[in-house]
């Protein structure tokens, strides 16, 4: 059941101001002033859930690691390495060591991972919306706060999409930071001991040679390509503006038969839309290239390491298969990852544009203390 704010939360006493300046927001100054909202001091409720979500994903990695050993294990007993055949006879140890036991549990393990990662994204769904709730409550109330004079500079069609991407980016920050970013910091780290404890440095060497190539080249693509998403949303932003303007002021428009002028200024703003779009599918494209690349590298040079293994003895089949698996489970996060980064930089840039309204002083405020004001007509109060 949806809870009513109070009066404490509309005043937001407990919660940090934002900056009096205009600055370009930035990843850690975003999540500072989100903080107070996925961490609501009130609600004790929100904050288990937060915390059980923790919980969840850290059984959810666990079990997506030993997914690979699963299949290492079927292998191995297909191939009837490290072991001598077992007799029919024996049924006991011939169902425990069967290959068909350990491939009913390589599925049931893949099951349990996406019930308990979809299990942990559903229960921090509501973490995630009470945030996006609470601080577009805080900015509309603020948006009546100003004066006249700042509403008479803005472009009402501009606003409301400011407010309107705002309120998405807080949402896309929220859920990217904590269910994809933390998770994959969480999977990689697992993902470098389990190397080290079953192979060598050799293989946490180049994994991690990967990883570290692979998250500097989506930086560098990323922020390539931020340029291009701001024009883009620029674009987007004047020709709304352009729409919904022309449209609030429909007599006036008829009235001097200027139908054709506002068009015409409608499509440039569009035209100006398309070739930015098409300029951020065009380097999109070019950003998933290089990291199939990158990470192809990386996926050849362990299993070609395994492979001689294979050949010398040190290593099994199973252990080659596994191999394979764990790094094509890493490419599916970091793969995600460039997403990831794409998401919440374009999430920092419409949201820029929110704090920098939320960091407007009114230019009436009411002193400390101030009571209400009573107007009185004749001898009764109003």
């Amino acid at each position: 059941m949806t809870q009513p704010l109070s009066d404490q939360d509309a005043a937001d006493t407990a919660l940090p101001p934002f900056n009096n300046t205009a600055e370009k927001a930035t990843l850690t100054g975003t999540l500072l002033h989100l903080w107070p909202y996925i961490w609501p001091g009130d609600r004790a409720d929100l904050k288990m859930r937060v915390v059980w979500s923790m919980v969840l994903l850290l059984v959810a990695k666990l079990a997506t690691l030993s997914v690979p050993f699963t299949f290492k294990w079927a292998i191995d007993a297909l191939t009837g390495a490290d072991s001598a055949p077992i007799q029919s006879s024996n049924w006991p140890l011939w169902l425990i060591a069967s290959p068909l036991i350990m491939t009913f549990s390589y599925g049931a393990v893949r099951v349990l991972m996406a019930v308990l990662t979809q299990w942990r994204d559903g229960l921090f769904a509501r973490v995630a919306m009470h945030a996006v709730r609470k601080l577009a409550y805080r900015t509309f109330v603020h948006m009546h706060e100003l004066s006249l004079r700042f509403h008479l500079e803005r472009k009402t069609g501009g606003l409301t999409r400011v407010l309107e991407r705002g309120r998405t980016g807080i949402e896309v920050i929220v859920r990217m930071v904590i269910l994809q970013l933390v998770p994959t910091i969480v999977e990689v780290a697992l993902l470098m001991a389990v190397l080290l404890w079953k192979f060598d440095s050799r293989y946490v060497l180049v994994t991690m040679l990967t990883v570290v190539v692979y998250m500097y080249y989506t930086y560098l693509a990323t922020e390539w390509r931020i340029e291009i998403r701001r024009a883009m949303n620029d674009s987007d932003t004047e020709a709304n503006t352009k729409a919904i303007d022309s449209l609030l002021n429909y007599e006036t428009v008829k009235y001097f038969s200027a139908e054709t002028r506002e068009a015409v200024r409608y499509d440039r703003s569009m035209e100006r839309y398309e070739q930015a779009s098409v300029k951020t599918y065009t380097s999109l494209a070019v950003l998933n290239t290089g990291q199939a690349i990158i990470f192809t590298f990386g996926l050849t040079a362990t299993m070609v390491m395994c492979a001689i293994g294979v050949r010398s003895g040190q290593n099994t089949v199973g252990d080659f298969v596994m191999v394979n698996a764990m790094m094509i489970q890493l490419y599916q996060p970091l793969n995600f990852m460039g997403m990831v980064y794409r998401e919440i930089k374009q999430a920092i840039i419409d949201i820029e544009k929110m704090f920098n309204v939320l960091s407007r002083n009114p230019e009436i405020k009411d002193v400390p203390g101030a009571k209400p004001l009573v107007v009185t007509s004749g001898n009764r109060a109003v």
